[in-house]
This record gives structure tokens, C-alpha cells and sequence, in this order.
């Protein structure tokens, strides 16, 4: 059974054989996507068998269908231009790359860790290799390929496993690989944790011969405490008797007896209890030295009796357990009631599905789900052109992206997405801001509580609308409950299919990028993937009513009557501001004439100079305390070459230190700041002390003691 509780984690898996595909099948399983890139002839596990009799062309071996169950398989030639290009679009949109090859392999190619890092900095690179990689300790061995009987035959497993010094034995199963893929999906896990809350990724690796040396810990302590050089042991333990395998008629048996207690249990049920109290075995250090007495005696009941026989007299009382064959497996109600067989839909429904063997890992939190069927060879080769484009923005996209952000300063938004079944679902959200602009995020907090909750949390797009001034109505009705909300509302479906709202003053389509746990709220952060915006008054709300923001408010007009306030803008044209130079080499912004101390007689002003001024929003009311005047400061934007007394000055080299007053200086230190971010508050106050309002609320600013 698998879950979905890695979903949203994007995974490019270039690994081969066992070690890299069993990692990433882990985290298939539980839900990660898991982009698989394979050669013209495909993974090597395609063509090692074994093949059901009705697959007479091969196409499906069970060495693969085991391992890469709910992938995607794309073909992409790596030593080709485009397949190279490809392979970098693929790994701009992912937060993991996983590769098993021999140390150099990628680097050479020019598909090295840190090339990819430089256009995906939160990137995780995974690397599994027989001897690790020089990037962590290079080995002298770093070059030699290693498959699994090498790694548990140089880690020491081998040297500890078989009946005698003579036969040392291999593992069945290919541990030196699975365990070492087992190692690197919790390293996946580690570093995806510390770039969510860094952003920054690294690379990660495991050597399967240090694995090896991890898995068989015990030796270690024991050559380092007593010098000895652990051997093959058989079925036993070198400390614990009775602990191992005792024949029965019909198989063998296993037997751990830790405990004093469950020494007394058995000794009862073989109908020997003397021996329970006999002093040489009462304790579990006599047991270790009559090991060879214990055993023989153990050993010589067990072999009198069957096992579903000795399962009946130990089954839950003494740690026991009949050796299964995968026949007795199949069998088990254990296996059953544990849907520890996963049956696997075959891509063709004429065909019988395939039966493998399910995930361990369970989640009481997660829905469990059907494990998906393996891809076949290229069946995903088209992604590449559905990916969400994640590079980086060119200077005229981030300036359209942050005018569009400003356009919802202190909006009301409505979040939409839609159901797996295609149902639209909405809510004006508690809170919402800009994030980012490279890359383009924002965030959306979701209560916990909330009735979409479900559908927002699973969606892998989702889209925020920005309601104008006169979309009252549409706010209150996504606040609701009701299921009406499209039916009585205007809208259309956009970029991936987004519902958006008829007459938003802006729409962002975002693709979900994390969803982050904030207290009673969830916090989903989208990656802005389209946007656009047209001119408007946003509506807005404070203290549960709303209100407009329109530029000719009656508190401008009553803070600017003649004689009693001036009138001036923070214009600017991308990355600069324009000031006025005074005679004395002070500085200033745009101010209206005092004959025409207005809106319009600022503008007019402003286009007799050959400049071409639009105002935004109103960007700052505040009064003197001392004289009682007031200062009302819109935000905007101006194009035209800067006439004799204006001159524009770039953003990060405004001359705050000649600006005139103290009140325009921390201004245009906000605007420093709130550009960069994309994001404008409105300031209110008095020239030392006031408020800037913003969409996540309230900010003290105290103009005197800014640095």
C-alpha cells in the first residue's frame, strides 16, 4: 500500500538496477513524482527477467515492475545537445536528482552537481555509489564499480554469515543495494527538510560499501572492545541461547530467547521445567556458556514436532516464528490482514495484474492508495513540454510582476482551484501576500478548519484573484459556505485550467510550490506561472467593513484644502526615482506648484516639464505636528527625460542624506524596501510617528530613530 504524503516532492531519477531504484520507489510509493530517465533501450532491469508467460515480447520483467511501480519513464539521450537541454529543463523543476552512476559520470557529461545547483539552487542531488563520492572522502577504490555481492562481501556481512569460517555466505536478497537505497531516501528526506527551511539544497551521498559497514555494526564494537574478529555463526547468536533456527519435522523454526522469563516458558512447554531452574541456564549468561548443551537439547524436542504444531504451543508467548517459504507467505493471514502483497494493474486490461510485494510503511494520517503500474519505456517523453516554467525572469518580466503585485497593496483575494473531479472550489482568504520575485512566489493561509481545506491542500495549481472596488458581493459569497458560489458568479477557466473571476483587478496562476504548517492555519506558497492585471481601484477591508481606495478620498480633500497641505508623488521609472534638485542641493519629490496645489495641477505641472506622470494609489497622509499642515504622498510611475531641476536617481543610490525633510527621507527608505519586495503599504501619521498599513496588517514606523 502506498500513501500520498510526499506529495508535491518532484524526483529525476537517472538511476539503474537496484540500489538508486529502490530509493525512489520508496518515495513513489508515497507519493512523489518520480520522473525516471532512461536510455534508448531502457533500464537494465527491463531485460533481467523473469517474464510471465503471456508477455511473449519481453516488455515487462519482474525485477522492473517490482521496483519502478508508479513512475514516469522518459528517453532522453544525455550525450546529445537536446537531450542535454532537456535534462536541464527537467532539473530546473525538480527538488531532487538521483543517480547511481561511477564518480565523474555527470560531471563529465556537464551535467555536474553544481551546474544544475547554479539554475536550481534548492536542489537535493542524490549520488549512491560503490565507494562514495570525492565530494565527501575520496577512496582509493572510488573508480572500482561495485554491485551488491561487493559491498557485502568488502562490509564484512559475508565474513559474518554462513555455517563455518569455510563457507562464508551471501544475503539472499540484495541487501548491499537495498540497504544503501533504504540509507539514501531518509538522506533525501534530511535535505529536502533543511532546503525547505534554508533554500538552499546539497548534495548527498552513500558509499554502499559504508553502508555495508553500518548495517553490520555489532563486529565493530566487538573487534574494537575485545579484539576478536567476528566470524560465520550459522543460525546463532554469540550471546544469546537459544537464539537461531531448530529443525522441525516438516521445516525449521526461529527461536530468540532474550529474556530469563521466556527461558522459564519454554522449558515449561517442552515439559523440562527443571532446566528452568537449573543454575547453569537460569540466567542468561550460564546460557551463553552451555550454549552447545542448550542448543542440542532444544534442538532434539523441536525436530519432534511440526511447524504449525510448535506455532500452537509458542505462537505469543516466547519470540518465535515458523521460516516461511514466499508459498507460506502467500499464505499468512498476517500478510493479509497487513496487504503486505500489492496487487498491480496491469497497463493492458486484458492482462492479469502483477503481485509484488507492498511498502512497510504506514501513515494513520494518509489515505491509503492502490500502488500505481510501472511505466512503460518512454511513455512520458512528452512532459518535458508540459513542465511549469521555473527560469529565471528577464528585467521586464520582474517589472511587470511587481506592478502587478502592487495592484493588490491592500486587496481582498479569492483563491480557487479545482477538485480531482474537476469541480471548482473557492474561498476569500485570511491572509495572502507576495513572497518572492525570483523566484515569482506567493502565499495563500488556509484555516484548518476551513471547508475547501481538502481540495486546496491536494491541488497542484491554484489561482488568486484580486477583487476590484466594485466586487463586494463576489468577497462575501466566497467568504460563505454556500455551494452556489460559481453558479452565481462570473468566471472563466484559465491557465491550467484555473477558474478565474470575471472583473478581478488581477489573476495569478500559480503552481503549488510548499505547503507549510503555520499553527491553525496552513500556509500553501504558489509559484506564479501566468498573471495579468488592468487598471483599477482594489477593494479593500479593515475591521469587518470594506472600504474604497480611491485617489480623490474625502480625507484628501479635506487634508489638502489651499494654504493648509501640499501635494507630491514617489514617481518612478523602473529602478529609479525622480527628485527635484533645489538652488542649495537639497532634494525632494515631485511636489504640485503653489498656485495649483492639486492632483491634476501636480500632473499638469509635471507634463509642461515633458514628462509623462501616472499615479497608482495614495501612497502616505501625514501631518505636522507642529504646524498643523498636512503632506499627502501618492505612488506612481513617470517616463520622459528628467528637464533642468528633476533628475532620476537610481533605487539603490537615492541621496538620502540631502533629502530636505526627515519625514521624505524614511519615505523613500520604505520605498527601497517595499520595491524590492513588490509589495506598497499606506502610511498615516504625523511627520515622526504613524502606521503603515499593510495587507498582513498593522506596522509601527517611527520615522526619528530609522536607521
Amino acid at each position: 500500500m502506498s500513501s500520498s504524503i510526499l506529495k508535491g516532492v518532484r524526483v529525476l531519477d537517472l538511476s539503474r538496477m537496484l540500489s538508486g531504484p529502490y530509493c525512489s520507489m520508496f518515495l513513489a510509493d508515497h507519493g512523489a513524482e518520480v520522473i525516471k530517465i532512461e536510455s534508448g533501450t531502457g533500464d537494465t532491469s527491463r531485460h533481467n527477467g523473469p517474464y510471465r508467460s503471456d508477455d511473449p515480447d519481453h516488455d515487462w520483467a519482474g525485477y522492473f515492475v517490482s521496483l519502478n511501480r508508479g513512475k514516469k519513464s522518459i528517453q532522453l539521450d544525455l550525450k546529445s545537445p537536446q537531450g542535454k537541454a532537456d535534462f536541464r529543463k527537467l532539473a530546473a523543476t525538480v527538488d531532487v536528482v538521483l543517480e547511481n552512476f561511477r564518480p565523474g559520470v555527470m560531471d563529465r557529461l556537464g551535467l555536474s552537481y553544481e551546474s544544475l545547483a547554479a539554475e536550481n539552487p534548492r536542489l537535493v542531488y542524490a549520488a549512491i555509489r560503490g565507494f562514495g563520492d570525492p565530494r565527501t572522502g575520496v577512496s582509493p577504490y572510488g573508480n572500482w564499480p561495485s554491485y551488491d555481492v561487493v559491498a557485502q562481501s568488502m562490509g564484512g556481512l559475508m565474513s559474518m554469515t554462513g555455517p563455518d569460517a569455510q563457507s562464508p555466505t551471501k544475503v539472499g536478497p540484495g541487501i548491499g543495494d537495498v540497504f544503501a537505497g533504504m540509507m539514501m531516501s531518509f538522506g533525501i528526506l534530511a535535505a529536502l527538510r533543511e532546503a525547505e527551511a534554508t533554500g538552499i539544497g546539497q548534495f548527498v551521498d552513500v558509499a554502499m560499501y559504508d553502508a555495508m559497514i553500518s548495517l553490520c555494526e555489532r563486529m565493530v564494537y566487538q573487534h574494537d572492545m575485545t579484539g576478536a574478529v567476528p566470524g560465520p555463526e550459522g543460525n546463532g547468536h554469540p550471546f544469546l541461547v537459544p537464539f537461531g533456527l531448530y529443525p522441525a519435522t516438516d521445516g525449521h523454526v526461529a527461536l530468540g530467547i532474550v529474556d530469563d522469563s521466556f527461558w522459564q516458558i519454554l522449558t515449561t512447554v517442552m515439559n523440562r521445567p527443571e532446566l528452568g531452574s537449573d543454575s547453569r541456564f537460569a540466567t542468561r549468561a550460564g546460557r551463553a556458556q552451555h550454549a552447545a548443551e542448550i542448543n542440542k537439547i532444544v534442538s532434539g524436542w523441536s525436530a519432534e514436532h511440526s511447524k504449525a504444531e510448535m506455532t500452537e504451543m509458542l505462537g505469543g508467548r516466547v519470540p518465535f516464528g515458523p521460516l516461511n517459504t514466499i508459498a507460506d507467505i502467500f499464505k499468512d493471514p498476517h500478510v493479509e490482514a497487513r496487504n503486505m502483497l500489492e496487487r498491480i494493474k496491469h497497463p493492458d486490461p486484458d492482462h492479469a495484474p502483477w503481485t509484488v510485494a507492498a511498502n512497510p510503511l504506514r501513515f494513520t494520517g494518509q489515505e491509503q492508495r492502490l500502488l500505481p503500474a510501472p511505466p512503460r519505456l518512454g511513455e512520458h517523453n512528452d512532459l518535458t513540454s508540459t513542465l511549469d516554467n521555473v527560469s529565471a525572469m528577464d528585467a521586464e518580466a520582474k517589472h511587470a510582476l511587481r506592478d502587478a503585485f502592487g495592484s493588490f497593496a491592500t486587496g481582498v483575494t479569492v483563491v480557487t482551484t479545482r477538485q480531482d473531479d474537476g469541480m471548482p472550489r473557492g474561498f476569500t482568504a485570511n491572509s495572502f501576500s507576495s513572497v518572492s520575485l525570483d523566484p515569482p512566489l506567493l502565499l495563500v493561509c488556509i484555516a484548518k478548519t476551513a471547508h475547501s481545506r481538502d481540495a486546496f491542500v491536494s491541488a497542484e495549481h491554484f489561482a488568486v484573484n484580486i477583487l476590484a472596488d466594485d466586487q463586494k458581493e463576489v468577497s462575501g459569497l466566497f467568504a460563505s459556505r454556500s455551494p452556489d458560489k460559481f453558479k452565481l458568479s462570473k468566471w472563466h477557466s484559465g491557465p491550467r485550467d484555473m477558474p478565474l473571476l470575471n472583473g478581478a483587478l488581477a489573476c495569478f496562476t500559480c503552481a503549488r510550490h510548499r505547503l507549510v504548517d503555520a499553527g491553525d492555519h496552513l500556509v500553501l506558497i504558489g509559484r506564479v506561472l501566468t498573471h495579468h492585471s488592468r487598471d483599477g481601484q482594489p477593494l479593500g477591508f479593515f475591521r469587518g467593513a470594506y472600504f474604497d481606495l480611491s485617489l480623490e478620498s474625502s480625507l484628501v480633500d479635506a487634508a489638502t484644502q489651499p494654504g493648509e497641505g501640499t501635494i507630491g508623488a514617489v514617481l518612478a521609472d523602473r529602478e529609479t526615482v525622480l527628485l527635484e534638485e533645489k538652488p542649495d542641493g537639497l532634494v525632494t519629490i515631485s511636489k504640485a506648484p503653489t498656485a495649483d496645489n492639486t492632483v491634476q495641477g501636480m500632473l499638469d505641472h509635471l507634463a509642461k516639464r515633458g514628462l509623462d506622470p501616472k499615479l497608482d494609489h495614495l501612497y502616505a497622509v501625514f501631518q505636522n505636528a507642529q504646524t498643523g499642515t498636512h503632506s499627502i504622498v501618492y505612488h506612481g510611475s513617470v517616463s520622459g527625460a528628467a528637464p533642468k531641476g528633476l533628475r532620476f536617481y537610481d533605487l539603490d543610490a537615492l541621496p538620502l542624506d540631502r533629502v530636505e525633510s526627515d519625514a521624505e527621507r524614511s519615505m523613500l527608505r520604505r520605498y527601497q524596501r517595499e520595491y524590492r519586495h513588490g509589495r506598497f503599504g499606506i502610511y498615516h501619521g504625523t511627520e515622526t510617528n504613524g502606521i503603515v498599513h499593510a495587507i498582513s496588517g498593522q506596522t509601527e514606523y517611527n520615522i526619528l530613530q530609522e536607521n
